[in-house]
């Protein structure tokens, strides 16, 4: 097995009782709902990210947010690019959106996301979201 780590930044953004996910086509967490959010670029600030994946995985338009939490779970998945079994440590920098503008795409990213979707917090179950998903929510005291 492969020790990985993977450092993420990602944004909760509720409206309506419902909270803004992307559905996973690849990585550790394929088919399941996540928090729109991946990898920081080289040289970018945390918030930047906030702002480029939350546009990239949704067509949301950042406004305003603060820090929420610093969270980490560790994952053990097959990585079929590698042909491997790998041990992940995903650590996630999570914003809380406060506002935001535009239309969500329901469409695939075209990367790792087939789309996002307001989800029901009330629909919620804990075996469909990522770890890093359902900590957010326990940490916001939402489920």
């Amino acid at each position: 097995m492969k020790d990985t780590r993977h450092l993420g930044v990602y944004g909760v953004i509720i409206k309506e009782g419902c909270i803004l996910l992307i559905k996973k086509s690849r990585g550790a967490y394929i088919g399941k709902y996540d928090l729109p959010g991946g990898s920081i670029e080289h040289g970018e600030k945390p918030c930047e990210t906030l702002k480029r994946e939350i546009m990239e995985e949704t067509g949301l338009k950042v406004q305003s947010f603060h820090i929420l939490d610093a969270d980490s779970v560790v994952v053990d998945w097959d990585n079929p690019l590698i042909h491997t079994q790998e041990h992940m440590h995903h650590i996630g920098i999570i914003y809380d959106v406060i506002a935001f503008d535009g239309e969500i795409k329901i469409d695939s990213d075209g990367l790792d996301s087939l789309g996002a979707i307001w989800y029901p917090l009330s629909e919620i179950k804990k075996e469909d979201i990522s770890p890093l998903t359902y900590d957010a929510l326990k940490f916001k005291k939402l489920i």
